[in-house]
């Protein structure tokens, strides 16, 4: 309990005196308040935004895009991860394939799936969830393609056929290494979402960013930002909430 009051203590002095440090360098015009923006000012917009009720849609938006996203990569990287991981003549096939598409910027889909999807909240969705495939297929194929060939033979000599073998070998191997890279896998979502609404979008907080940035309102970028880190911390807690029954299942 004390380790946990000094820890936020600490981070009480830190923010708090790196927010003091922004706020006098930019009123005594060390740090030009056009470029840096004003703490004030920051907060004023935020109030502006959450009072008037105009950036709940925006958010709302946002959160869906992410969690769609989420779960289309989860399913497709699941299945394409147990397909491949399982069947080495297709995972010698196709796996270099997939490889060197996650090693292409994938930030240049982006422009594509619009052209595909329109401005709406799909083509969102499809590229987020491009991203967050990429880090669950890895997981589970190496989950599969790394389980020992002694624990196979011996679930073998004991009678374990291929469906029996899937449940009760591949799958918790492969789910292990999945529960490890849920906070990767939503972070990646939140990211793709939000770059993907700033790149071109009719709503959601990346779009509340571009047009603060298309009038040159420093304070409303700053503003967005701080809604978006807001929303990350939030998306980490629900998945460590979510995560800890998930983990009492994981094998050791």
């Amino acid at each position: 309990m004390h380790k946990q009051i000094r820890l936020l203590i600490a981070w009480t002095l830190l923010y708090g005196g790196l927010l003091a440090a922004w706020h006098f360098l930019t009123a005594y015009d060390v740090l030009p308040p056009f470029f840096f923006g004003r703490p004030v000012a920051v907060w004023q917009q935020l109030v502006d935004w959450f009072g008037g009720g105009s950036i709940w849609e925006h958010l709302w938006v946002t959160l869906i895009e992410t969690l769609l996203a989420f779960l289309f990569g989860l399913v497709l990287g699941l299945v394409v991860g147990f397909w491949l991981g399982l069947d080495k003549r297709s995972g010698a096939l196709l796996g270099p394939a997939i490889t060197s598409f996650n090693s292409m910027p994938r930030v240049v889909l982006a422009p594509i799936f619009t052209l595909w999807f329109g401005l709406g909240v799909w083509s969102k969705v499809a590229f987020s969830a491009s991203l967050v495939f990429f880090v669950i297929f890895f997981n589970v194929y190496r989950g599969v393609r790394e389980i020992s060939p002694v624990i196979l033979a011996n679930a073998r000599m004991i009678g374990a056929n291929g469906p029996q073998l899937l449940r009760t070998v591949y799958l918790p191997s492969a789910m292990s290494w999945v529960f490890t890279s849920l906070h990767a896998a939503v972070g990646m979502a939140f990211v793709g979402v939000v770059v993907s609404e700033y790149l071109g979008s009719r709503k959601g907080v990346g779009n509340l960013i571009l047009q603060a940035e298309g009038v040159f309102d420093i304070n409303g970028v700053f503003a967005g930002v701080v809604v978006l880190t807001g929303c990350a911390i939030l998306l980490d807690l629900l998945v460590s909430a979510v995560e800890r029954p998930l983990l009492k299942w994981q094998p050791h």
